[in-house]
């Protein structure tokens, strides 16, 4: 079965397309992450991990491998690398979001992961705020700690509410969704407990989640409730979900259930890339659609809308916060923060094709409900990712196709809100627990992150401010860049890798807030609370950047002076 789609007469053959990312992505592991290994980190697997020296058993926690990188993968994917990719598509065209997916995860994106790992990893497990702390100085600590509490709560609520929303629309992904939960914990119980080989609770795991995806599909379950307060049904049990899962050791729950969901995403991955193969989708939508699109200007708002399929700031917090305390040994950290940005890279590729190529620029008479641009406005891009890739899986799952795309979405977004709870967890006992010793609690801190969020999401009024996270994500990521760049400055390593990449970023995230700051304030329908906000994170990259190029800037007068 073939896909044809015309658009002007310009034919761009999906395969190839997947060909020439998967290989540019495995050859920049090798090569660049390579390169990146010896230069700035050197690991040493002489060197005890937080996993092993400070293991509670409850946070720090050595993990197998596969396992941390399934944890560290899923927590960082989420809706992110389907979602931004998505949404530029629609805004920029498809030809400059692949372009920048493929040199941004590769020469920003791992980068910032791996080093944000491998500090964390060196730092006793503690986050990037608090690192910022011991290499800029507390003010910018104080700041940075205070943007990513509120960046996470955000976070948790608008997770949330997109989860909620997709099981009152979607009843078949109710059993897969929460099914999940228990095989988690007999999966975690059996391999750590009772030492079950890897491969076999792997193997007996998948079997039975693939039965849970086929009893969703047979038997959908709908809230006992109807309307909004089916809505309110899913949110309030996920937020309980979220507040529970924070608290567990982490073999109990999160690790498991990001290594089994991990599966899911890898299964639908190369399914996705099968099936481009198979169905051989042209790509129709537009390659350019002009240096301003309906999202802004391309620089920088392309680079703001695509995200965490290049780059986000989110992956610093997962990397310094969950991952680098699970940590066995320092050269698993390739494999798991380099390794798993170049994958997500590739997921954000297959998330363009599903939409470019899968769906209809301009659909032909009879299949409108294929169109692109009107699924989005309708569905959203979960939605029309979802019927893209079931388009492009359609020989190989025929009818499942669409349901096994938002499945897999779907699943990702959970590992993503109880992980999320869980960082804040860990940045407010770190902010607050010195004067406040029962932030240190775990059901405290979580609890800090949970109560706001619960009311954001239940009220809706994330709403308020969800146009910012684009702008204040990437922000975290450029904070976090300039963060190891000072690291690297004390320890003596090449900066280059990050100091570059981190100017980009902080240029690009201004302009982004200048353009999107200025629009709400004067624009046709002003704005005052996104004008403010957009001020607001104005000011505190000035100063955080401003704090961190004092220190690179002596440390490099410093260097002067020896070498005369």
């Amino acid at each position: 079965m073939f896909i044809i789609i015309k658009f002007g007469g310009d034919f761009v053959n999906s395969a190839l397309l997947v060909v020439i990312a998967v290989v540019w992505f495995y050859f920049a592991y090798k090569w660049y992450g390579t390169k990146i290994e010896k230069k700035t980190v050197a690991p040493n697997d002489e060197n005890k991990t937080p996993a092993i020296e400070q293991n509670d058993g409850v946070d720090y926690y050595p993990a197998k491998p596969f396992v941390l990188f399934g944890h560290h993968f899923s927590s960082i994917a989420g809706a992110g690398p389907i979602l931004g990719p998505v949404a530029a598509v629609a805004a920029f065209g498809w030809g400059g979001t692949i372009l920048w997916i493929m040199i941004g995860a590769v020469f920003i994106g791992a980068v910032h992961d791996y080093l944000s790992l491998m500090i964390s990893t060196r730092s006793k497990g503690n986050s990037i705020p608090e690192i910022a702390q011991q290499v800029i100085g507390k003010r910018a600590r104080n700041l940075f700690s205070i943007f990513v509490l509120i960046t996470l709560i955000l976070i948790v609520a608008v997770f949330g509410s997109v989860a909620a929303n997709t099981l009152v629309s979607t009843p078949e992904v109710v059993i897969p969704t929460f099914g999940v939960i228990p095989l988690a914990m007999l999966f975690g119980f059996m391999v750590y407990r009772k030492n079950i080989s890897l491969t076999i609770g792997t193997v007996v795991s998948l079997v039975i989640l693939a039965l849970l995806i086929y009893l969703g599909f047979r038997y959908p379950v709908a809230a006992p409730l109807e309307g909004s307060n089916a809505y309110a049904f899913w949110f309030i049990l996920l937020m309980a979900y979220g507040l529970f899962a924070s608290i567990l050791p982490v073999w109990v729950l999160l690790q498991p259930r990001d290594y089994i969901s991990n599966w899911v995403l890898m299964i639908g991955l190369g399914l996705g890339l099968i099936g481009t193969f198979v169905t051989r989708p042209v790509i129709n939508a537009p390659a350019f659609t002009g240096f301003t699109g309906s999202g802004g200007p391309l620089w920088p708002m392309l680079f703001i809308t695509v995200a965490c399929g290049a780059i986000s700031g989110f992956h610093s917090l997962v990397a310094s916060g969950t991952t680098s305390k699970q940590l066995a040994k320092e050269s698993d950290g390739k494999l798991v923060g380099f390794g798993g940005m170049l994958l997500e890279g590739v997921l954000a590729v297959l998330a363009v094709i599903c939409v470019a190529a899968g769906l209809y620029w301009v659909a032909p008479a009879g299949q409108e409900a294929f169109s692109f641009l009107d699924v989005l406005g309708e569905g959203g891009a979960i939605t029309a990712f979802g019927m893209g890739y079931g388009k492009v899986t359609e020989p190989l799952l025929g009818v499942f196709g669409m349901l096994f795309g938002i499945t897999m979405l779907k699943t990702f977004v959970m590992t993503t809100l109880d992980t999320t709870v869980r960082l804040g967890r860990f940045v407010s006992a770190e902010l607050i627990g010195a004067k406040l010793p029962f932030m240190k609690n775990r059901l405290a801190g979580s609890l800090l992150i949970i109560i706001p969020a619960f009311y954001l999401g239940y009220t809706g009024t994330y709403n308020v401010i969800w146009p910012m996270f684009g702008a204040a994500n990437q922000l975290v990521a450029a904070l976090a860049l300039l963060v190891v760049t000072a690291y690297l400055v004390g320890v003596k390593k090449p900066t280059k890798y990050t100091l570059y990449p981190a100017i980009f970023m902080i240029l690009t995230t201004l302009a982004a807030l200048i353009y999107q700051g200025y629009g709400h304030f004067f624009g046709s329908s002003p704005n005052y609370v996104l004008g403010t906000t957009s001020a607001v994170l104005f000011v505190l990259a000035i100063v955080v950047a401003g704090e961190a190029w004092k220190i690179l800037s002596a440390a490099a007068g410093k260097k002067k002076n020896v070498a005369a």
